[in-house]
Parts: structure tokens; C-alpha cells; sequence
């Protein structure tokens, strides 16, 4: 039987889980170990925890689903996070980068009544700072900036991978979520965007965490390279 509310370490594990869904990741134990970077027993025992709890259930090939109380409450934290950083960003000016460990912090104590008020301050915006859906069901597929071939125009969607250290490079390299440019150039090492700001260059590692609507579009790929999850301190995202 699920609790009234899960705590706080159980709304850590169930956000993680909706990012990893989200970007159409197997939601794992193993993947869940490395998007937040804990020991597969500690992980282990959570699993197990959430599944008492009835948030999680266990499908018969180990992977990990949903229940309806589960789903519920991983949408909420989610959408709390990014309202918070919509809302720090846009209201208080601080800084894209700087936002995602502020909502993670604050995420966990929010009243609907602050929400309400938040979402009224942030007025017609529909996604965080840093491209994510605000409210699930609106998010655009895209494709990976690396991806894309030379030559093709591109618009930015989101970053998958909002690890801090990460997104201070991608604030310094001037890519930002709703930018329009050309992908000058595709190297092995480098990947070079070029807009009306300028020349944004970021490494290919860092352009698989990217993700933009292309003309011309390349093939899909799915899902989305485990790397992401791997070099997240919290995964997406």
C-alpha cells in the first residue's frame, strides 16, 4: 500500500526514474546507480523500499515500472524542479547554470499554494531554463547535435544532462535552449554552431547531451547514449 507521501529520498529515486523514462532509457537499477552516482546495494535497498511503498513495480525482465501512485508523485517532483527553475531564472535573474541544484534543494517544500503563485509569475513559459516540458506530454523528440551534418540549420530543443559542471560549459560556449544557428562544422573532436550571437564551439561528447530540431533531420537514434546518464550527477533532466 503506497504512503500519503513519499519522502524526500524516495522523491530523489522517482524523479530520477522519470528523467531516465523520459529520455527513453531502461529505467534500471544499474542506470538508476549511475544517474545519482550511489552503490548498486544502496540502490538496491531503495528499490526495494519503493516497491513496499507502491510507487514502483518490477516487470518479469527486472526492469523497473510505475505504478498509477508511483507515476503521480514522480510528475509532481518533476514538475516542481522545473517550475523552480523557470521561476529563479525568470523572476529572480539568476543565472540558467546556477538553477538546477537551487531546485533541487527547494523542490522538496513546496506548497501548492507557492505553486500556484510561481506558475503565475512565470506567466505563458512552458519549460525550465533549460528546455525541459514543465507539464509532461509536450516534449519534442529531436535529435542529437551530434548527430547533424554540416550544413543543416538547427534549433535548439533542451540539454539532457543538467549535471552543474556541464552546464556552465554550455552557458560559456554561448548554446542556450531556443538559440537558431547553422552547424558549421561536424569534426571528430568539436562541433561548431554558428549563429547570430556567433561561433558556439563544444566537444562531440558534450553535443550528444544536445538535443535540436535539424532541416535537414538525420536518422533517429534510440535511445538516447547511455553516456548521458553516466556523467550525470542527476540525470535530465
Amino acid at each position: 500500500m503506497s504512503q500519503e507521501h513519499a519522502t524526500i529520498a524516495e522523491e530523489e529515486y522517482l524523479q530520477t526514474m522519470f528523467w531516465l523514462e523520459e529520455a527513453g532509457l531502461p529505467i534500471t537499477g544499474a542506470n538508476i546507480a549511475r544517474a545519482m552516482q550511489l552503490s548498486p546495494p544502496t540502490v538496491h535497498e531503495m528499490i526495494g523500499r519503493l516497491e513496499r511503498d507502491g510507487y514502483v513495480s518490477r516487470d518479469e525482465d527486472k526492469s523497473l515500472g510505475f505504478t498509477d501512485e508511483g507515476r503521480d508523485h514522480a510528475q509532481a517532483i518533476v514538475r516542481r524542479h522545473r517550475l523552480i527553475e523557470r521561476f529563479l531564472t525568470d523572476v529572480l535573474g539568476i543565472p540558467w547554470d546556477e538553477v538546477h541544484e537551487e531546485a533541487e534543494r527547494l523542490e522538496h517544500a513546496m506548497s501548492p499554494v507557492l505553486e500556484e503563485r510561481m506558475l503565475a509569475a512565470i506567466g505563458d513559459a512552458t519549460t525550465c531554463p533549460h528546455g525541459h516540458p514543465i507539464v509532461e506530454g509536450a516534449r519534442e523528440h529531436g535529435a542529437l547535435l551530434a548527430d547533424v551534418e554540416e550544413g543543416a540549420n538547427v534549433h535548439v530543443l533542451r540539454f539532457e544532462n543538467e549535471a552543474e559542471e556541464l552546464l556552465h560549459y554550455l552557458k560559456q560556449s554561448g548554446l542556450q535552449p531556443g538559440l537558431d544557428g547553422m552547424l558549421e562544422r561536424a569534426g571528430a573532436e568539436e562541433i561548431v554552431v554558428a549563429s547570430e550571437d556567433g561561433r558556439h564551439v563544444v566537444s562531440r561528447s558534450v553535443a550528444e547531451t544536445v538535443s535540436v530540431r535539424a532541416d535537414p533531420a538525420p536518422p533517429p537514434r534510440a535511445p538516447l547514449p547511455e553516456a548521458l546518464v553516466l556523467s550525470s550527477d542527476r540525470y535530465g533532466r
